[in-house]
């Protein structure tokens, strides 16, 4: 299946991974230097329980990382959708471009500076453009 929605799918995934090298990278080294956690016996317990604990800046590619799993998700399974339906190509591509450009310029805000309003002002114009993508792909299933 030749459909031009599934570039922007594998690069959002693809930034996925990015956040995750950088999440390790900057974690572990921080995890190490935190004398109050004894990593060598440490059983069970969430990344979450190291808020507090690692450098909040740290934590926020960690958190960003989280959050990539989540309304992305929703992402991959419409573009997906789109992809199956024969909808993928021009407008809809496009659309989906938008949305990982704005997911990654998510990240940045978050991982490198976290000015909450301005997070939200691009997690929001992301949300409706992923709407616009829902809609579409509810249009290109049910019309048929």
């Amino acid at each position: 299946m030749k459909s031009e929605i599934l570039q922007p799918i594998v690069a959002l995934a693809a930034w996925t991974m990015v956040m995750w090298l950088w999440m390790y990278a900057t974690r572990i080294p921080a995890m190490g230097k935190v004398k109050e956690l004894d990593t060598t016996n440490m059983v069970g317990g969430t990344g979450a329980k190291l808020d507090g604990v690692l450098p909040e800046k740290v934590q926020w590619i960690a958190h960003n990382y989280n959050h990539l799993h989540e309304a992305p998700t929703v992402f991959y399974a419409v573009a997906l959708t789109l992809a199956v339906a024969g909808a993928g190509d021009g407008p809809n591509a496009h659309i989906a471009w938008i949305y990982v450009a704005l997911r990654i310029l998510h990240s940045l805000i978050q991982a490198l500076w976290n000015r909450v309003m301005v997070r939200f002002l691009v997690f929001v114009l992301s949300s409706l453009t992923l709407i616009c993508l829902v809609y579409q792909a509810a249009t290109a299933v049910c019309s048929g």
